[in-house]
């Protein structure tokens, strides 16, 4: 298993909430503490996304976290 395979579905479930909310990915890096690279690095499967950039990420998007871990279908 890969890294992006392994981010799945969060790395989805991010940019899904961060498209729903009108946002920038730069500006919610930024909120969030990464950098643009860091963050693009981990919604394109470069970069791990461990269970503290998930709680990071999710109260920068003001949603809980099981947002980003839910599966679709």
């Amino acid at each position: 298993m890969n890294i992006a395979e392994f981010n799945q579905p969060v790395s989805g479930n991010i940019i899904r909430v961060i498209d729903e909310k009108g946002l920038k990915q730069k500006h919610v890096a930024e909120k969030a503490g990464y950098t643009k690279q860091q963050f693009n690095s981990m919604l394109n499967g470069r970069k791990l996304i461990k269970p503290v950039d998930i709680v990071n990420i999710a109260a920068t998007l003001n949603v809980d976290a099981n947002e980003l871990l839910k599966k679709e279908g």
